[in-house]
């Protein structure tokens, strides 16, 4: 079986709900419909959470790559 490579893993999250973890502390989920080499990623129905609770509502989403720290399946 061949390692898959971090766009691969990425790629398989595609269509499913993640919560982004963001430089400036805040945490995105919302379900990945896009992305580039450079991690630029475009969310849909994408909320803003503090604490476990959701803060508000975002819909589309396009956040720049470098800002990401982390991305994690939510489901």
């Amino acid at each position: 079986m061949e390692a898959l490579r971090p766009l691969d893993t990425l790629n398989s999250a595609r269509d499913k709900k993640v919560i982004l973890e963001l430089k400036n502390g805040k945490q995105i989920i919302g379900k990945l419909k896009a992305f580039d080499v450079h991690i630029n990623t475009v969310l849909e129905d994408a909320e803003e959470h503090s604490d476990g609770q959701m803060v508000r509502k975002l819909g589309t989403l396009f956040i720049r790559g470098d800002t990401i720290i982390l991305i994690s399946p939510s489901e």
